[in-house]
């Protein structure tokens, strides 16, 4: 049993004794001072209305009923209205690291959630081009969210949603027509909403290696129709062109993420919820063999009595689910009468429910907060017994890319932005990771490209790194097999230092930052983590020497060394950012 779960049981006993009912939550925490302590909490302060004493009066009977010494305590002190600050027995903390030594590359992990199925969909960009800087944030989130999942249990799957459908996929096509034709002289522009980017002329380039060039008299016309804001009439070669332009640019941005690190187990596309017989097991009494998934569920509402009509548009009412007003479902014939982007996106979390995923996570920019309410409305309308919170949304803020003091905007290769291959050419995976890894997904992010290059104290990922590559360089410089080394009678109790203990007290937290981590959706907290105990390791590292020691004392500090190197290397697995041996 790990030091914080020794007290809170030890407290426990103690208020049940002093009248407190059972199953009390005991919350323990590090004080904010480490001079006060290694635990303080206000368990005192919550007690007070049951036991109808001053918090200060309750605080001092706990610390007296408390078995001190089988909680590990050396000392217990009440401080100010009633909070109770702890202080370890330096032995016991010492011997925080031996469960580390074991566990080594699993320590961290737990099997709370295990055998829990969960879908976590995120980049999800449209194939229309590079993918940007905003996409290798969502990418990072995601990633870092799945694995730290998988570290309490969850069986994983990654899952990616390609928007193949719809007003920009259409405007795909039209650029490179466009493109195309400029290739044998006719004077074309891009249309407005189209893609600028010099991908767009190489996309052109690969059309007319593979298919051949088309007739002029054919892109002409085709150009003019573009400039009256209509599609070519020759549909074959437009749709040709389309879908050459999607597979060429769902093949680079496969490239940017395989760049990134990043792996998928599902790659969905939106245009499969339009084929004909598409639709799902959800509607088998509505759904007809060739009906598409988008016309099965909204057929599957209009049915369910939850939409109405309202000047030649189809409207869903979201207002009985807790949206602010009732959304539009399908555009009056007037407006074109498609369906708006809403629809198809609670066609496919109906797919997601259906393969068995009762629990659905989906990383997105925060331009999709207007769509959280009536997706979840509509998974709810369908009777499905689909949960009000389903799916669970993380949102992220954008971000801005600087250079030199300046912002930078403009990319070579996507003509309007900074991609994510530019972040990693420029500073390489690790610290692009790191740096988007590094705040809380809902605050802006300024990627400072000078900082993350540099190799110095004031860059985070450089001192993290540093930090496990010198613990490795100890064993290195020994001459020493860290992995094959046995800590069987290592006496940790030596371990006594200040630094030491504060440093082993951090490595002992490890397990507790990934777990409210998972559960709060939220990988900066591994990040900071580990900046913070990097700064300890350092500290370490020039206070005390390892080497040249006596045999006790060296080989207890070659494990502390150890342990450190493990926690490390486990956090940045965790981020998917590699531990350097050496720098």
């Amino acid at each position: 049993m790990s030091a914080p779960d020794r007290i809170r049981s030890e407290l426990a006993r103690a208020a049940q004794a002093l009248g407190a009912p059972d199953g009390i939550d005991v919350i323990l925490e590090r004080p904010r001072d480490p001079s006060f302590g290694d635990w303080t909490t206000n368990l005192a302060m919550t007690l007070a209305r049951t036991l109808k004493r001053p918090p200060r009066d309750i605080a001092q009977s706990l610390v007296a009923t408390m078995s001190l010494a089988d909680a590990g305590v050396s000392s217990a002190d009440v401080a100010g209205a009633g909070f109770i600050n702890f202080k370890l027995d330096p032995a016991f903390v010492a011997r925080g690291i031996l469960p580390i030594l074991a566990r080594d590359g699993q320590y961290g992990r737990d099997t709370e959630w295990i055998g829990e199925r969960v879908v976590v969909e995120f980049v999800s960009a449209n194939p229309t081009g590079p993918l940007h800087v905003g996409h290798g944030r969502q990418a990072a989130l995601g990633d870092a969210i799945s694995t730290l999942l998988e570290w309490t249990g969850w069986q994983v799957s990654r899952e990616f949603y390609y928007n193949d459908a719809g007003t920009q996929i259409e405007n795909l096509a039209k650029s490179t027509w466009i493109r195309v034709s400029q290739r044998i002289g006719v004077d074309a522009a891009i249309p407005e909403g189209g893609y600028n980017g010099e991908y767009i002329k190489d996309i052109a380039e690969s059309f007319v290696a593979q298919c051949g060039m088309p007739d002029g008299v054919t892109l002409t016309a085709g150009v003019a129709a573009i400039n009256a804001g209509d599609r070519p009439v020759h549909d074959d070669l437009f749709e040709e062109m389309r879908r050459h332009a999607v597979q060429m640019l769902r093949g680079e941005q496969n490239l940017d993420l395989q760049a990134f690190g990043v792996a998928f187990d599902t790659y969905f596309l939106e245009s499969s919820l339009y084929a004909p017989g598409s639709a799902r097991e959800a509607t088998p009494d509505i759904a007809s063999d060739d009906m598409s998934a988008v016309d099965a569920t909204v057929e599957a509402l209009v049915r369910a009595g939850h939409t109405y009509e309202e000047d030649g548009a189809l409207f869903l009412r979201t207002t009985a689910y807790g949206d602010d007003k009732d959304r539009v479902m399908r555009k009056s014939a007037a407006k074109g009468g498609d369906y708006t982007y809403f629809v198809p996106d609670v066609a496919y979390h109906v797919t997601k429910w259906e393969r068995g995923f009762k629990r659905a996570i989906n990383v997105q920019g925060s331009d999709h907060h207007g769509t959280t309410a009536r997706v979840r409305a509509g998974l709810q309308a369908l009777g499905l017994g689909i949960p009000p919170g389903y799916p669970e949304y993380v949102l992220h803020q954008m971000v801005t890319v600087t250079r030199g003091g300046e912002e930078v905007k403009i990319s070579k290769r996507a003509g309007s932005y900074v991609t994510v291959r530019d972040l990693i050419d420029w500073v390489g995976r690790d610290a692009v990771r790191y740096f988007y890894l590094q705040r809380k997904g809902d605050s802006h992010l300024v990627f400072d490209v000078d900082l993350a290059r540099s190799q110095s104290e004031e860059n985070p990922i450089y001192r993290i790194q540093m930090a496990h590559a010198r613990m490795s360089g100890i064993f290195r410089q020994g001459e020493l097999d860290a992995a094959s080394m046995k800590w069987d009678d290592v006496d940790v109790a030596l371990l006594a230092e200040p630094a030491e203990q504060e440093l082993i007290n951090a490595l002992a937290d490890f397990p507790r930052v990934v777990s409210q981590a998972a559960e709060a959706l939220e990988p900066h907290r591994v990040a900071l983590y580990l900046l913070d105990t990097a700064g300890l390791v350092h500290g370490w590292y020039h206070k005390h020497h390892v080497l040249g020691q006596e045999a006790p004392l060296m080989t207890a500090r070659l494990a502390l060394a150890r342990a450190a190197q493990i926690v490390l290397r486990n956090g940045l697995t965790i981020l998917g950012i590699s531990a350097p041996d050496r720098m």
